[in-house]
Parts: structure tokens; C-alpha cells; sequence
């Protein structure tokens, strides 16, 4: 049933959940065929980035998806298994909803979707450093300097914070809770977090447990957007851009920015 997929050559662009599924999974399919010579021994993991705005996002989320952890790889994966493509057994996949993506990504005929393939020759190595600046609320500091080193940057209610599993975390950008600030109520213990996406070349904010609904929200506000976006996983983050603010819960306010204040 899953050779059905690939019997159209149409270049009709789908706009509904099913052709919009059926189109990306065509389209990796031919890259997958077309790279290593039909071998995906040495793929270390995919990166999908779609281009598509904020009214068609729900609609690309749901052909991936997006709120089903590994169903879409899985059918990735059934697919390299019909077509010998060897993928290893610990590949990884990764969204990402972005204008923006790598000139070695391969763009897809039909939608605004490109894929990068990671391989253990192929990877894209970048730097970058930017600052993280309270608004509104109260953090341990002000303008927070993050890197492309920095590794994970946990944000959320207090340095300590104990999680559901009984764990605790570090906030590295802490809000403390017995601030007079009102702001800081509203944040969640474990609110977010930060981390350098290198094969796409930027800061990626991803909401942690306490910032996805029905707890404490995340809302961005890009420069070039008139609507908020708004997180509703843990597993699709936001590519930073300069100049986003990002509402944490109901009135705490950070600031992405690549230059230092002042």
C-alpha cells in the first residue's frame, strides 16, 4: 500500500492535510534515493523545514503529525525499508518551521519544504553568539549572553526547580519566585529552554512541559509577523530571529537579540 504513494508525478501543489503528508513523504523518499546512491548507512538524521505561514502551519503540523512523537518517522522509515534504503538504526528526525534553511538543503518541487540529510561527513559546523534580555519580570539578571557552546539554557521559575519525576533542574535564566514582581507567577518551573540548532544555523526556543497548554503559556512576536505564535509542543521549537519578544505565562516578557544593550 505504501508504493501507492508514489505512483503520481504530478506537480499539482496539495493544500489538504493528506496530499500535503503523501507530497513530503514523496519528496524524502527521492532525496533518500538520489543521496549516498540509494544508501543511507552513513545518515545520521533528517531535517525537514517547512516554510509555510502561520495559516497554513496546522496544516503542515498535522501532516507530520506533530503532536504523534515518531509516527511520521516511522512511516519514513517503513517507506526506506520498502525502497533499500539502509537507514541505521538510531537516525533521527527532526521540524523545523522556518523560511530559512542551509544552501546544502534540498528544496521540494511542489511545497515550501526543503530537507537537509546529517551524515557523518556531511554536517554543517557554525558559531554564533546573541543576548536574552528581560523586558517585563524579574530574572537573577538582566541581559543573559548565550553562545553556540552554551549547550541546553533551561528558563523558568527559580534557579532550583523540582520537576514532576521528582528530578531537579538548574534555570540558567531564572525567574525566582519570591520576587514582588507579578510576572514571575505566572512562569512555570519548567518553562522552556534554549539550544543551538547547528545544521540550521540559529538559536531554537522549545517549550518544556510547563509552557505548553493547559499550563503557563509561550507567545513570540517576530518583527515580520503580525500575529503571535504561539508553542503548543515540547517538540517543535521556534527558530530566534532578531528582534523576537517572547511572552512567558501571562506577562513576563524576554527579548532575543543578537547585539549587546546599548
Amino acid at each position: 500500500m505504501i508504493f501507492n504513494l508514489f505512483k503520481s508525478d504530478t506537480e499539482e501543489r496539495p493544500d489538504d492535510v493528506k496530499g500535503i503528508r503523501q507530497a513530503l513523504l514523496r519528496f524524502i523518499k527521492d532525496v533518500l534515493q538520489k543521496s549516498e546512491g540509494g544508501e543511507g548507512a552513513n545518515i545520521k538524521g533528517l531535517c525537514l523545514f517547512m516554510a509555510c505561514n502561520e495559516e497554513e502551519k496546522h496544516v503542515y503540523e498535522a501532516a507530520v503529525y506533530v503532536d504523534e512523537e515518531d509516527r511520521f518517522k516511522e512511516e519514513i522509515q517503513r517507506i526506506a525499508d520498502d525502497y533499500a534504503i539502509g537507514l541505521p538504526d538510531a537516525w533521527t528526525l527532526e521540524f523545523i518551521f522556518d523560511e530559512q534553511y542551509p544552501p546544502e538543503a534540498v528544496k521540494s518541487p511542489t511545497l515550501d519544504a526543503a530537507l537537509f540529510i546529517k551524515t557523518s561527513k556531511h554536517t554543517i559546523r557554525q558559531t554564533a553568539s546573541a543576548y536574552i534580555r528581560v523586558l517585563n519580570g524579574e530574572a537573577e539578571k538582566q541581559e543573559y549572553n548565550i553562545s553556540s557552546e552554551s549547550g541546553k539554557l533551561n528558563i523558568g521559575r527559580d534557579r532550583k526547580a523540582q520537576a514532576n519525576d521528582g528530578f531537579f533542574r538548574t534555570n540558567h535564566i531564572a525567574f525566582p519566585s519570591d520576587s514582588a514582581n507579578d510576572a514571575n507567577k505566572y512562569i512555570s518551573r519548567q518553562h522552556a529552554h534554549v539550544e543551538w540548532n547547528n545544521d540550521a544555523g540559529c538559536f531554537v526556543l522549545f517549550a518544556d512541559e510547563g509552557g505548553v497548554p493547559p499550563r503557563n503559556k509561550i507567545k513570540i512576536r517576530s518583527e515580520n509577523s503580525e500575529d503571535p505564535i504561539k508553542l503548543h509542543s515540547t517538540h517543535i521549537g521556534h527558530h530566534l530571529k532578531e528582534g523576537d519578544q517572547i511572552v512567558l505565562g501571562e506577562s513576563a516578557v524576554i527579548e532575543f537579540s543578537f547585539k549587546a544593550e546599548g
